[in-house]
């Protein structure tokens, strides 16, 4: 087995110091870009590896950054933050980052604790968090303890922190004035339990919605469940067996999971979707256009989001200036033949 490559064998190669390589290799310090060149081509050239844990010593930094994975309750899924989590992870190694994910029970997501060892330990840096809720605890705990971190989604208003967020308001009114046009009077919407800061701000956007159209929402209308297929079977059988003269002719859904619910229970009524009734989702997770008939739904900014919380982390753990805490992305509207 041949000998490991050191700092010193790249060096001797480049023809500079080994100390240059150490700070060049570790951004340090600038060189023009011709000893550059000779310095990376030299490390490629001889397979140089950086030993992590030396220099985690050094620096005493983990160069990790934590983010909770919640566990599905039953079949459930998270499609949408997978796609976060890929998008997150890609931009965190490319600045030499890597995650370090730790799981919670479906039954205890705003449990500080996990936060509090895993950077009292220095295990990690700070944190992304993702699946917030209304004044949620977790937020609360890293702004008091002045640890950094950045999140997906917003908890409360009056707090001063890193966020990104989709504009959830205007991605479910701009459904429902599409499903107007469509001639829709009577309009329904499957959501999330209360609590949930995205339910809520989507279903604000519905409540808007009917009222730009001049519609009384009737709370018939509005059932709550969790996010689930089976959450979505059930609302829409719900809604469909309300009397004629008070029946959704549209069913809104809080997310896809939900609406593929929807779609299977109207259908299992005798109903054919897109023609008797109109069903839509919100996410656009990649199995929604190939359902049947593909589904109508708000289509999230989800890699722009990922790219963006991370940045807001890096900013603080290199003590860079934030030039804005809080940043809402526009979703956009995906139209199929669901509606």
């Amino acid at each position: 087995m041949s000998a490991k490559v050191t700092l010193k064998d790249v060096a001797k190669e480049a023809g500079v110091s080994y100390q240059t390589v150490s700070k060049v290799l570790q951004g340090q310090i600038k060189v023009t870009p011709e000893t550059q060149a000779r310095i990376e081509t030299a490390a490629a050239q001889l397979g140089y590896r950086p030993n992590i844990a030396a220099r985690n010593l050094r620096t005493q930094s983990s160069n990790l950054i934590g983010y909770a994975w919640r566990l599905a309750k039953g079949a459930a899924t998270h499609p949408i933050l997978d796609q976060f989590l890929a998008s997150a992870a890609e931009v965190v190694e490319a600045h030499g980052y890597h995650l370090l994910t730790f799981l919670i029970g479906d039954d205890e997501p705003l449990n500080v604790t996990p936060y509090r060892e895993l950077f009292a330990r220095r295990q990690v840096e700070g944190f992304i968090l993702a699946d917030t809720n209304h004044n949620d605890p977790r937020i609360a705990y890293l702004i008091e303890q002045n640890i950094p971190f950045a999140s997906f989604g917003r908890a409360n208003d009056a707090w001063d922190y890193c966020w990104v967020d989709v504009d959830g308001q205007y991605g479910t009114r701009i459904t429902v004035a599409h499903l107007v046009a469509q001639g829709h009077q009577r309009i329904g919407l499957i959501t999330w339990p209360e609590g949930s800061r995205a339910g809520e701000e989507r279903e604000r956007g519905y409540r808007r919605g009917l009222a730009d159209a001049g519609i009384a929402c009737d709370d018939a209308w509005l059932i709550r469940g969790d996010n689930s297929v089976q959450s979505g079977f059930q609302g829409v059988s719900r809604l469909l067996n309300l009397p004629v003269a008070q029946r959704p002719t549209a069913v809104m859904c809080v997310s896809d999971q939900v609406a593929i619910g929807a779609l299977n229970g109207a259908q299992a009524l005798g109903l054919e979707v897109g023609h008797d009734v109109a069903v839509t989702g919100f996410d656009d997770v990649p199995t929604a256009e190939f359902l049947h008939p593909a589904l109508t739904t708000v289509r999230q900014p989800i890699p722009e989001v990922g790219q963006q919380v991370v940045n807001l982390l890096l900013k603080q753990l290199n003590d860079e200036p934030i030039d804005q805490n809080g940043i809402l992305l526009k979703p956009e509207l995906i139209i199929r033949h669901s509606s």
